[in-house]
């Protein structure tokens, strides 16, 4: 009889002993543990890398193409003052990255530097863009040549264009003796407004020489509606201007 009422006593020790065990887990667990996300640094969940992949927005590097920056140039607006741009080619579809820093360099003819401007630019999915930064001032000095570069790496994250809805109408350019303008008409196709943009256009010779670019901000599109988007030069290019590709870019 004694040797049962041992045996009962074990047994019910260890039960009770299994059952604290469990609660003290299950309250350590809860404490402790901390589910999967895309921003705690470290590789979890369905990530295929840091952070990236998997169901996480962010594009691993593997998964995309490096941007492509097809020329850099300036233009001078007034007497030591240019505006700088670069023309940048996002290969990516569906890939969008944000404020990646890049900076511009100015040369004189000597190959010194007169300025060296950083900034930001946002390169949207499936659309090309430009680093624009101006004006620039140079002060007495005459810039030669201009030098643009990343200065880190794009965080590319899924997207869609925004402006899949969006058409380029008529682009009047006219020159005078006082300068240059052009008027883009724009047009959304879609019953859905679409928000602010920046446009961006770029003019070009026969040749396919870059003679000037510019930038405007627009405030948005009603649904089946239109706006004209204005830029103007202090310069009259003389009937170079063969070609005007425009540049929109949503906010």
């Amino acid at each position: 009889m004694s040797s049962w009422s041992s045996k009962r006593r074990i047994i019910y020790g260890g039960t009770l002993t299994v059952v604290i065990l469990a609660i003290v887990g299950y309250e350590l667990f809860i404490n402790l543990y901390k589910a999967p996300t895309c921003f705690d640094n470290i590789l979890n969940g369905d990530e295929t890398g840091v952070d990236c992949g998997g169901s996480c927005q962010r594009l691993c590097p593997s998964a995309f193409l490096a941007p492509i920056v097809s020329w850099t140039s300036f233009e001078q607006l007034a007497v030591g003052s240019y505006n700088v741009a670069a023309y940048i080619t996002n290969p990516n579809n569906n890939g969008t990255a944000r404020n990646v820093p890049y900076h511009f360099i100015l040369y004189d003819v000597n190959g010194e530097a007169i300025v060296d401007v950083p900034g930001y630019v946002n390169i949207p999915p499936h659309r090309n863009t430009l680093a624009f930064l101006g004006p620039v001032p140079v002060g007495k000095r005459v810039p030669y040549k201009a030098f643009f570069e990343f200065t880190g790496s794009p965080d590319w994250y899924e997207a869609t264009d925004t402006l899949s809805s969006l058409s380029i109408g008529t682009k009047d350019y006219t020159e005078d003796s006082s300068g240059s303008s052009l008027l883009v008409t724009l047009k959304n196709n879609n019953v859905k407004p679409i928000g602010g943009m920046s446009v961006y256009v770029a003019l070009s010779d026969a040749n396919s020489n870059i003679v000037g670019f510019s930038k405007t901000i627009l405030d948005g599109i009603a649904g089946l509606g239109s706006v004209q988007a204005p830029f103007t030069w202090p310069e009259n290019r003389n009937g170079k201007v063969i070609s005007i590709e425009v540049l929109p870019v949503a906010k």
